[in-house]
């Protein structure tokens, strides 16, 4: 049998919708330059409804060749409509939650304003594309078409449509569709694995951080005096701290050897479980009997998982045995520590300032004569009242989190070597920058427009939440 062919990045039908989105980039830009010399003050007449109409011509045109690449048969639409049918499950999970988002737009409150914004839509578009990637390639398997740390003779920095030696018949698995890297691995694989890894790690190591920022944070700005003057300190201690040096001590051999790392982990994992108890207990302190009802069961299941996180079969704090639910190796627990102990201060800055402002407030005041708890106030009157800066801001720091796992990995910290995560992947790319880029820009395009996803959906929440 003859092997398959390389691929082009449009195929054959690159013939027809080449030219088609040609003239929709072309009228798209005539019709930007028409609304701008409307708004110069030149009598154009219909500049708004010639920029929708082009707008929604370009977009059909790029669209076009997703549903050729599905439609046709493999390799007809080239590179591109073989990436488009590989995230066929994307598209479908995409189109379904945006058409239902922005149907029910009105009643979705704040999320719902977001979705009606052209930023936010572009915004959680590009952040839901890469968090249903990252679920569709790391937990079901539907995306990569090659094993992300295999390696296939012969395609060592091969170019993109590079065909596999040894597959007969076109399709799925019969070519490297984004090219090879240094090491003969499927780039396109490695960057929507890599997004696996980014979605379990950058989300989990903030949420850590801003919950130990708000735990310091509201106590330090409600009762402020020494409380404050602490808390303050040490926040700021913290921050003083070189950041790259922090990552570099934590991740040595010596210092993994001492436990450290382990250890500070204990204590940054056991701020969710103290958290929700606090919470739950502030409410329902009135309540013993269904306060321990509900704690009891929340609590064996957070404290299970906060035993199998800083436990590790055979070490120090393996206390769970055969129950333990999974292992984190130690470069990944030294990121957590990390990234938690760098976001933690600066979080503790926004919610300490926000709570100064909130404590003057009248429902404050209603709150302590009713005779409640001092966290009963913080946790039920204040931080609800807190929530658009602080969901604001998390979405920031999401992204800046995103940006230290890249630059953890360049800098070969934390996660193996052989990683599909972004920043490894860009850092073994880099030498051969000049000669091969792919294997280098396509993971660095594929972090930039994460954080330019989440970067976009936060200016747009900033911009509906001073609304209410």
């Amino acid at each position: 049998m003859t092997p398959p062919e390389p691929l082009t990045w449009t195929g054959a039908a690159g013939a027809v919708l080449d030219p088609a989105l040609a003239l929709a980039v072309a009228g798209f830009v005539l019709a930007l330059g028409l609304r701008g010399a409307a708004r110069l003050g030149l009598r154009v007449g219909g500049a708004e409804r010639a920029v929708r109409v082009a707008g929604g011509l370009l977009a059909a045109a790029i669209l076009a060749y997703g549903v050729a690449g599905v439609v046709l048969p493999w390799g007809m639409a080239g590179i591109v409509g073989a990436m488009a049918r590989q995230l066929l499950p994307v598209w479908v999970a995409m189109g379904v939650v945006l058409i239902f988002s922005y149907a029910w737009r009105s009643k979705l409150g704040l999320y719902g304003r977001m979705i009606g914004s052209p930023i936010g839509r572009i915004g959680f578009g590009l952040v839901l594309f890469w968090a249903l990637t990252a679920l569709a390639a790391g937990a079901l398997g539907l995306v990569a078409p090659h094993d992300p740390l295999s390696v296939v003779s012969g395609l060592r920095n091969a170019p993109p449509g590079a065909p596999v030696p040894g597959v007969a018949a076109p399709g799925p698995g019969s070519h490297y569709l984004l090219g090879g890297d240094a090491l003969a691995r499927d780039v396109f694989s490695r960057v929507v694995q890599g997004s696996w890894i980014v979605a379990q790690v950058a989300p989990l190591a903030t949420a850590l951080g801003v919950a130990a920022g708000v735990l310091l944070g509201l106590p330090a700005g409600y009762h402020g005096g020494r409380v404050d003057a602490a808390l303050s300190f040490l926040a700021n201690l913290v921050l003083a701290f070189p950041v790259i040096l922090l990552f570099y001590l934590l991740v040595t051999p010596e210092i993994l050897a001492t436990g450290l790392p382990t250890a500070l982990a204990a204590g940054i994992f056991a701020v969710p479980p103290v958290l929700v108890a606090l919470l739950a207990w502030s409410r329902l302190r009135t309540e013993p009997g269904r306060a321990l009802a509900v704690l009891g069961p929340v609590l064996a299941g957070m404290g299970w998982l906060y035993l199998s996180a800083v436990g590790e079969a055979g070490g120090r704090l393996d206390l769970l045995g055969r129950l333990d639910l999974f292992d984190l190796p130690p470069g990944l627990l030294a990121v957590f520590v990390s990234v938690a102990f760098v976001n933690a201060p600066t979080v503790f800055r926004l919610v300490r300032g926000l709570t100064l402002d909130l404590r003057t407030r009248d429902y404050v005041a209603a709150a302590q004569t009713r005779g409640e708890s001092s966290w009963h106030v913080m946790l039920w009157e204040i931080l609800p009242n807190a929530r658009g800066p602080l969901i604001v801001d998390g979405c920031l720091r999401i992204g800046y989190t995103t940006i230290l796992l890249g630059t953890l990995g360049f800098f070969g910290l934390g996660l193996p070597p052989e990683s599909p995560d972004w920043g490894s992947t860009i850092n073994a790319g880099r030498r051969l920058l000049s000669v091969h880029p792919h294997p280098a820009v396509v993971p660095a395009v594929a972090l930039l427009s994460l954080v330019l996803g989440l970067n976009l959906l936060a200016d747009a929440l900033r911009e509906e939440s001073l609304k209410d």
